[in-house]
This record gives structure tokens, C-alpha cells and sequence, in this order.
């Protein structure tokens, strides 16, 4: 009776420990996706934030180009109008 609660007890020792080490497993896996995610996210030359930045820059850039030539536009025609009369 004794020796069949000792390899019930074992077996379910080993079960557990099978177990730990799946988890053990894919926690090092996690941990090397989590690694992968923040390579992309905060890489200087490739991540997020440096595509958010270049994206933010050209924006920037963009919108000034288009009140400049906006501008012009509005002065070409008001030069066009007036050389008219």
C-alpha cells in the first residue's frame, strides 16, 4: 500500500515537473519574441519611433511646401487679375 501512494505520488512529481519545464520552454521562447519586438519598436535606424519621426519630418516639410506654393498660386492670379483692368 505504501510503495503504490509512493509511485502515485512520483508519478505525479514527474508529471509536474514535465510541466515546469514546458513552461520554463515557453517562457525562454516569449522572452525571445519580446526581445524581436522591441528591436523593431525602438531601433534607431529602422524602428517605429524613427519612422514616426521621418514621417512627423515629412509632414512638416510637405505642409510648408504646400502653403508656399498655395501662396504663390493666390498671387499669380491676383497679379493676373489686376494686369487685366
Amino acid at each position: 500500500m505504501e510503495n503504490e501512494v509512493y509511485t502515485e505520488v512520483q508519478k505525479k512529481l514527474d508529471r509536474l515537473c514535465n510541466g515546469m519545464d514546458i513552461v520554463k520552454d515557453k517562457q525562454e521562447e516569449m522572452g525571445e519574441d519580446i526581445a524581436k519586438i522591441k528591436e523593431a519598436v525602438y531601433n534607431p535606424e529602422n524602428g517605429l519611433y524613427a519612422r514616426l519621426r521621418e514621417l512627423e519630418t515629412w509632414k512638416s516639410t510637405s505642409s510648408k511646401m504646400i502653403w508656399t506654393l498655395f501662396t504663390a498660386m493666390i498671387g499669380m492670379i491676383s497679379a493676373f487679375i489686376l494686369k487685366s483692368f
